[in-house]
């Protein structure tokens, strides 16, 4: 492999995801985006517009015509959830190496029946877990891994706003994963029980091809989770509240640590302070507010970043790089979508709580 390799990539679906993922493609040097397909061409003639695309990339409806192609080596999906399933598994079947929006699938047997082809193929499967590449997410598992707030009791998100309202899944599936990645990142474990409930207000019902939003599509979603620590997490959901929210923290024993994304001035605090017990008295001490440094990265363009620099060192065969981390692989990606099966299963038992099983599913390989 020489330094100015550059690989060929496709982006599929190019709604209000896609069209990010094509203007970082576009214009990242070490990629060539080589075409771009969606079922509606009136978006495929806006995309052309608005990044000034070239002749050279194919816009098209038909995957089948990009995937014709012998010289693609790469794609990028980014539509509907229930799709997701056989188009990943046609372009590992054609040996192509695959970014994928989340959730990964529907299912976690389909997820991790992906996963397995992947290995087979010889072929990088990522999961778009954009929050994992955030700046003030990378900076706060540092923090919290390093002992700052003490022992960890609680945490608590909200994740709120006035659309977009999707069709393809309810508030859980299309919200909660981002919140979930997170604490999961930061506490470094992953939560061995859950307990939820929705209510569904716009979407009675998920029709035929949405077996798993047979009884609606919530739009209110309330999350708990619990860890084998003992730490416990509070999810709150909402694509009906047009009080935007997207905040979440961690409580521990000398302070709290909060990731507040709409905060262009100080997304990542701490809030240090705690209790002295003085003759059965509790006083709080230590209080005061510190705004935490991070960079401005584009979390999109660090996730691209890592997913063109992983895949041609699939190219090259380079085993070094091509293992240095499992962040955002397909087998993250099998289990978070195995948490949010229980936590829908869960909304379907009006809220009972239910274990999550903790059996290993990375193969020994995906790890570090």
């Amino acid at each position: 492999m020489t330094n100015n390799k550059k690989i060929k990539i496709a982006v599929i679906g190019a709604g209000r995801w896609g069209v990010h993922l094509v203007r970082n493609f576009w214009e990242h040097p070490t990629a060539e985006l080589v075409a771009v397909v969606d079922r509606n061409p009136e978006r495929l003639k806006e995309v052309k517009q608005r990044f000034n695309l070239t002749e050279r990339v194919l816009l098209t409806t038909d995957w089948e015509e990009v995937a014709a192609n012998q010289a693609l080596e790469a794609v990028a999906i980014a539509t509907p959830a229930a799709t997701h399933y056989p188009l990943i598994a046609a372009a590992l079947n054609r040996g192509l190496h695959i970014l994928a929006e989340k959730p990964l699938t529907l299912d976690p047997e389909t997820s991790l029946a992906l996963c397995r082809q992947a290995e087979a193929q010889g072929c990088l499967l990522m999961v778009d877990h954009t929050y994992l590449f955030h700046p003030a997410v990378e900076r706060g598992t540092e923090i919290v891994q390093g002992g700052r707030l003490g022992e960890l009791r609680y945490g608590y998100a909200a994740r709120t706003h006035l659309s977009p309202v999707r069709q393809d899944a309810d508030a859980l599936w299309d919200l909660a994963i981002h919140d979930i990645c997170i604490f999961n990142q930061w506490l470094g474990e992953t939560p061995v029980s859950v307990q939820a409930k929705g209510t569904i207000w716009l979407q009675n019902s998920g029709g035929d091809n949405l077996p798993l939003f047979q009884s609606g599509l919530s739009d209110l979603v309330w999350v708990n989770l619990t860890y084998k620590s003992g730490f416990q997490a509070m999810i709150h959901l909402c694509w009906c509240n047009p009080d935007k929210q997207r905040r979440l923290a961690v409580v521990g024993t000398q302070g709290t640590l909060i990731f507040d994304e709409l905060s262009t001035e100080a997304p990542l605090t701490l809030q240090m302070g705690h209790l002295d017990d003085t003759g059965g008295k509790f006083s709080p001490t230590g209080v005061e507010r510190e705004v935490v440094e991070v960079s401005r990265a584009e979390p999109l363009g660090q996730v691209c970043d890592r997913f063109i620099a992983t895949a041609l060192a699939y190219l090259s065969d380079n085993y070094q790089l091509k293992h240095q981390s499992h962040l955002s692989s397909g087998w993250m990606g099998a289990e978070l979508v195995k948490i949010l099966t229980v936590v829908s299963e869960s909304m379907r038992l009006g809220g009972q709580e239910l274990p999550v099983a903790t059996e290993p599913q990375r193969h020994k390989d995906s790890e570090d």
